[in-house]
């Protein structure tokens, strides 16, 4: 069950002799300090309130903007790195905390990094070994699906011109494998109808454009793998903005809803 936080905090306010006065200038670090009971139980054990914060305060400090976002997304969102293992907003790509302007509101959106889901898909123990790569121009590059499945790439030399393809595949460890490509066009039609970020100065699409188009080839390819339920779970918390905390929070929903008008545009 998730954790309503302005009604956490009016209870918690009802039964203190200097309760809680809520305000809409609330800091995320006082948002922090009033609900760390609840934040120190859906934390993992390796991690602490305190370092918790000091994650959350680095966040802002690489991306000032997110100090304008709800605080309970915001958290929400540190919840979700925290829970997976994952450093946000960090030159590592584990993972990004983006402000995104949802119906008219400066929220956090989580977003999965490609060395996050690279990272989470070898913790299951069950993936050999998995990659994705960008084809330039200048590279040579075969592949074809269907029963004889065959993918060949070999790096032109020197400068290899501008990306004609990006791939990404798997192999298990009891021997099964799988690969999905997408050509440039067709990733940059996709990210600007499914990523709702795409095209903001804060999206990881705009400043990190190769490892984003990996994580989504390495997203498709996966779909055909039989890994853990866990990892599912993972995946399913990739592009979410979330407004309370749990003990699980794949378990929250996303209140990031499609407009029917448009109406959600990335901050």
């Amino acid at each position: 069950m998730g954790v309503n936080v302005k009604n956490e905090l009016e209870k918690r306010a009802a039964i203190q002799e200097n309760p809680v006065r809520l305000t809409k200038n609330m800091t995320i670090v006082d948002m922090v300090k009033a609900l760390e009971p609840e934040i120190r139980r859906a934390l993992p054990a390796v991690l602490t309130p305190e370092r918790f914060t000091r994650m959350a305060l680095s966040a802002i400090n690489n991306t000032p903007a997110l100090a304008d976002c709800t605080p309970m997304s915001f958290i929400a969102a540190m919840m979700n790195a925290a829970q997976l293992g994952l450093e946000p907003n960090t030159p590592l790509g584990q993972a990004y905390m983006i402000p995104y302007k949802n119906k008219g509101v400066l929220e956090c959106q989580f977003q999965l990094g490609y060395k996050g889901m690279i990272d989470l898909a070898y913790r299951t123990g069950q993936v050999q070994m998995i990659q994705a790569q960008i084809v330039r121009e200048y590279d040579y590059f075969e592949y074809q699906y269907g029963l004889e499945p065959k993918l060949v790439h070999r790096p032109g030399e020197n400068d290899r011109g501008e990306i004609t393809f990006i791939y990404g595949l798997f192999r298990l460890i009891n021997g099964g494998y799988g690969f999905e490509v997408s050509n440039k066009a067709d990733m940059d039609a996709f990210a600007a109808k499914y990523s709702k970020s795409f095209g903001s100065r804060y999206s990881p699409w705009t400043e990190n454009y190769e490892d984003m188009a990996k994580k989504t080839v390495i997203k498709r390819a996966l779909k055909y793998a039989p890994v853990s339920a866990d990892f599912q779970k993972a995946l399913s918390m990739d592009e979410t903005i979330k407004t309370e905390i749990a003990v699980d929070m794949s378990e929250i929903r996303n209140e990031c809803l499609p407009e029917p008008d448009g109406e959600n545009t990335a901050a």
